[in-house]
């Protein structure tokens, strides 16, 4: 079976997009498939050096490459980046048509690539909402005669697709507000590659986590509320370093305010820092005793099920995980190493089981890694699912 995959690897170069995007890459190969990887935004590539955007994708394009040949050297050859002049880089025009003309799955994740015309040859094309509550609102919007120019194009991408997945596991469930808004949502989570992460003993380093403070460029809105992200919810938890006796630690990005979540007992470092690269991400998870996180307000309040690709690292690796509850736990049996919470006492009651006896946390955490995560079983429902 050949499956293209699309991403953000060279347009967000660094080690966490890297990683939610080319597990998919590994996983389908792990499944004996054809996979090749295409990145086609149409926008411009964050350059990380600079911090800021740039119509230039040779970086990127560097960075993309270097990735794939590094988790194998078969991928050197196996992808495409357009630049926003349309410049196709990494394969040539005519071979990327004759791909997709012979692909069986055309899979767009978090929407993320332009169906051109010569993309669209495939045999079937999956759309991946990765960022529930995100997508429906748009398409809301465009159903309510709302939606400007640029929330038109994403929608009319988003109905060009023979198929679509979710990551709001929770959704057509009674307590989750995110409307389907006429197109039959199936539900997916993250695959892990367990081999990519290595189970290796911290007990005395902090919890940990890597956040941007707010990226989102439009809030969501739907039923007429407006629900915000991740920078929201953390503030509703600022005090929780001075309720544990854990050391919480957060990787942040973004305009954040640092010396203020400093001084409420965080131990803040850059995000920069320890995601440039994949490697240096994955050093950064192995060095944690766990995770402790929030989740973005739209995923809590509209309890989408949403489950973070870090927080499934995070288990692979052996590390507990604390993260706040967004309906996954229906979905994501909780345990000694998986600890949901909706309140500030839910967090600190989680951090102290695992305290309690680490070794059983740990061994839990990698347990339900294999058991709810592991990339060919994921990914081999995806595909059927898919009709394929």
């Amino acid at each position: 079976m050949r499956i293209i995959v699309t991403g953000l690897v060279a347009t967000y170069p660094v080690g966490g997009v890297a990683w939610d995007y080319l597990q998919y890459v590994q996983g389908f190969r792990a499944l004996g498939c054809d996979v090749y990887y295409l990145e086609d935004t149409g926008q411009w590539l964050y350059d990380p050096t600079a911090e800021t955007f740039t119509a230039d994708a040779a970086g990127g394009a560097r960075y993309l490459g270097a990735c794939l040949a590094h988790l194998d050297p078969a991928l050197a050859r196996a992808w495409a980046l357009r630049a926003p002049d349309g410049t196709l880089l990494g394969m040539e025009e005519a071979a990327l048509e004759r791909l997709c003309a012979d692909t069986d799955l055309f899979l767009n994740l978090s929407g993320s690539c332009w169906l051109r015309d010569a993309y669209r040859g495939a045999r079937v094309k999956a759309y991946v909402d990765t960022d529930p509550g995100y997508s429906q609102a748009k398409l809301a919007a465009a159903d309510a005669g709302m939606a400007d120019e640029s929330v038109q194009f994403s929608v009319d991408l988003i109905r060009q697709h023979d198929v679509f997945f979710t990551l709001a596991e929770h959704l057509g469930q009674p307590d989750c507000l995110i409307p389907p808004v006429g197109l039959p949502w199936l539900p997916t989570r993250q695959p892990i590659v367990l081999d990519d992460w290595p189970v290796r003993s911290a007990p005395d380093g902090p919890f940990t986590t890597v956040m941007s403070w707010k990226i989102e460029p439009t809030a969501p809105v739907l039923g007429g509320r407006i629900y915000g992200g991740k920078d929201v919810e953390f503030l509703r938890f600022l005090d929780l370093p001075g309720r544990t006796a854990e050391t919480l630690e957060v990787a942040l990005s973004g305009n954040a305010p640092r010396e203020r979540i400093a001084g409420a007992g965080w131990h803040v470092v850059e995000a920069r820092r320890v995601s440039a690269t994949m490697d240096t991400y994955r050093d950064y998870i192995l060095a944690s005793r766990g995770e402790g996180s929030i989740a973005k307000n739209a995923y809590v309040a509209l309890r989408s099920g949403w489950f973070s690709t870090r927080s499934a690292a995070y288990l692979a690796c052996g590390k507990p995980v604390v993260v706040q509850e967004t309906g996954f736990s229906a979905h994501v049996p909780p345990g000694p190493g998986l600890h949901p919470f909706s309140t500030a006492e839910g967090a600190v009651a989680g951090l102290a089981a695992i305290r309690a006896d680490y070794t059983r946390a740990s061994a839990h955490a990698r347990a339900l890694a294999e058991t709810a995560f592991e990339a060919r079983r994921v990914l081999g429902r995806l595909i059927a699912d898919a009709g394929l």
